[in-house]
């Protein structure tokens, strides 16, 4: 028990803790943008925004441990933070928009995508946070 709680503890551990509230927080946004009746498109955008900006102050605060807030620091952490996630959400957007328009595939079908697509994603986000977003100088 000891050795799972020093990993949940340890940055890989915080990474995957937290990425997965991300996850549930983009979840929650792309299902409710569905259910107001927006495209799959404008919904994964509406769900992106409110994910990255979660994802930005955990990354920060509790993974990276990105202790600076001087105002120069934070404003390239946040651009790079953002311009690293837009590429993420292409890749995600991409694959869903084959599973919609290409596939056709219902909305159920569209969910289990997004579900395969997360775990790339999550690969993508994680190496691009921890080798350019928050790197140790």
């Amino acid at each position: 028990m000891k050795r799972i709680l020093d990993f949940v503890k340890g940055e890989t551990g915080l990474y995957i803790v937290f990425g997965g509230l991300t996850t549930v927080v983009n979840y929650v946004f792309f299902w409710l943008s569905l259910k107001l009746s927006f495209s799959v498109i404008a919904a994964n955008t509406i769900a992106f925004i409110f994910a990255v900006a979660f994802a930005y102050a955990t990354n920060k605060i509790y993974v990276f441990k990105s202790r600076s807030w001087k105002l120069s620091l934070v404003f390239k952490e946040i651009i790079s933070f953002i311009a690293s996630r837009i590429f993420s959400f292409l890749f995600e957007t991409a694959g869903l928009w084959l599973t919609e328009d290409i596939i056709k595939a219902d909305e159920t079908g569209v969910l289990i995508a997004k579900v395969i697509l997360s775990v790339g994603v999550i690969i993508i986000n994680w190496v691009l946070s921890k080798f350019i977003v928050f790197r140790k100088k």
